[in-house]
């Protein structure tokens, strides 16, 4: 009969469009989370503009992962968590940092903050409009940087007063900013399978993790620092490992003797 078949081709589209908007709800919470951490921190509250820009940090992996999974990947997609991306790790970093730790210099701290905004806008259009390998980044990931950013404020969530701390904030934006413009490697851990089976064991060392990262936000900051620097010693060591070795001394000849023959023999 008719009417049940279209009722059945209508449920199967239905469904299909539900998977497509899964990831999409995701990208939504990201841009909620980083539009809720630009108002925190222009309101003073610090560590809480910090942890929204680590929420959204969450939701954009999942949002990724959910739509690879689930074979949703769309050029739409791709786009809208691009326009996500900028204001979660862009805007709102950048107005966290300013606002807690450069705010006593105005106008160069604007002028550094402004850098995070831009390196992130820079990274993500090179990142949409050309192809990327899945196993590697190049440049330092703007989840990463923004994620670095909030962690850094964790540590001492209380606005900076001390004038000479002003120019360490800046060094540490700048930096970050010139990793995400840069051409580094940095891993993407997207050839993770997450459906295959995993030892037993891994689950004790997540909940482990885990259970360090509940202690203090030191761990999760020591985590970013070694992610952050990997790229930059790696190019390093395989520099240092290609440049060859210098060649020993050449031995001193003994000096040559010519004999001239005697013409009387």
């Amino acid at each position: 009969m008719r009417p049940p078949r279209l009722i059945r081709r209508r449920g199967k589209g239905g469904l299909r469009r539900g998977i497509f908007l899964i990831p999409s709800l995701f990208t939504v919470a990201n841009i909620f989370c980083g539009f809720f951490s630009a108002v925190e921190s222009s309101r003073g509250r610090m560590e809480l503009a910090a942890v929204f820009i680590l929420v959204a940090t969450v939701a954009d992996i999942l949002d990724g992962r959910i739509a690879r999974m689930t074979g949703s990947t769309s050029s739409f997609g791709e786009i809208f968590d691009s326009l996500a991306d900028v204001i979660s790790f862009g805007m709102a970093p950048a107005l966290l940092v300013f606002h807690w730790g450069l705010w006593q210099a105005p106008r160069p701290g604007i002028a550094v903050s402004f850098l995070i905004l831009v390196a992130v806008a820079i990274r993500l259009a090179r990142f949409t409009s050309s192809p990327h390998d899945l196993h590697d980044f190049a440049g330092l990931p703007s989840p990463a940087g923004a994620g670095a950013v909030a962690l850094f404020v964790l540590v001492s969530p209380s606005p900076v007063h001390q004038p000479a701390f002003i120019p360490v904030v800046g060094a540490f934006t700048i930096c970050l900013a010139l990793l995400m413009v840069s051409n580094l490697p940095y891993r993407s851990f997207k050839d993770v399978d997450l459906r295959r089976r995993w030892p037993v064991t891994s689950i004790f060392i997540i909940a482990l993790a885990f259970s360090l990262i509940t202690l203090t936000p030191h761990v999760l900051s020591i985590m970013a620092a070694v992610y952050i620097l990997s790229a930059p010693l790696a190019v390093l060591t395989r520099r240092l490992r290609r440049r060859p070795a210098p060649l020993p001394p050449a031995e001193p000849r003994p000096p040559r003797e010519d004999h001239a023959e005697d013409p009387d023999h």
